[in-house]
């Protein structure tokens, strides 16, 4: 949708803070084609247009890409999406930074091509553990169903890895080498480790290790069919 410029002049815009519908949030955000992000959570209006550092978000966010848009590229059926818009209930419209899900499983493709339900796989890149992404978020995607939800707090160094388990969200654990398997994605492998150090020539090897088990290619047998 394209607003004019009469319109815009009468649609209040969107503020730190603001407690709106969905539909009101998404009608001033569209009235607002300079504003990069805004996400609508349990209810309340967060502009996230503020410049991103290199090293706490732009770099992680890249690598993040890389590691999941590998395992897209070699598992067909799986949509991947970078900051997209998703209507996750009448109180929520996050733009996550990314997600990975089979669409009609649990999430669909509007016909505005906007993302309607929960991705299975979510995940944020946060400064620390005080951003919104483990509190208000958490609880959100929590209660709408999205299966995994991945935080990495980059000035903390730490990887959160949540898994729903009878509706609570669980921390899932790593094998013996330190690698988090997947229980959605089969065969998306992630060596925690090795992301936090930036060494993704090791991240995408252990990639490559999960895409080549018989569970993953099965998975892939059962997207497609």
């Amino acid at each position: 949708m394209v607003s004019t410029p009469q319109q815009r002049l009468v649609i209040p815009p969107l503020e730190n803070g603001d407690r709106l519908s969905r539909s009101e949030f998404e009608r001033r955000y569209q009235a607002m084609p300079q504003l990069r992000k805004a996400e609508l959570i349990e209810g309340v209006v967060y502009n996230m247009s503020s410049p991103l550092r290199i090293k706490s978000h732009g770099e992680p966010h890249g690598d993040v890409i890389a590691w999941l848009g590998t395992y897209k590229a070699l598992t067909p059926g799986t949509v991947m999406g970078v900051e997209p818009t998703v209507r996750l209930d009448p109180d929520n419209e996050p733009q996550p930074d990314v997600v990975l899900f089979v669409p009609g499983q649990q999430a669909r493709i509007g016909e505005d091509d906007y993302i309607e339900g929960a991705p299975e796989l979510v995940i944020e890149i946060a400064a620390s553990s005080v951003a919104i992404d483990l509190h208000d978020k958490k609880r959100a995607y929590r209660r709408n169903g999205v299966q995994e939800y991945i935080v990495w707090r980059t000035l903390e160094a730490q990887l959160d890895w949540f898994v729903l388990n009878e509706d609570e969200y669980v921390s899932l654990g790593t094998d013996k080498q330190g690698v988090f398997h997947s229980q959605v994605f089969p065969g998306l492998w992630l060596d925690g480790t090795a992301l936090l150090a930036g060494d993704m020539a090791q991240v995408l090897a252990v990639l490559q290790q999960g895409l080549g088990t018989v569970e993953h290619q099965d998975f892939v047998g059962q997207v497609l069919n």
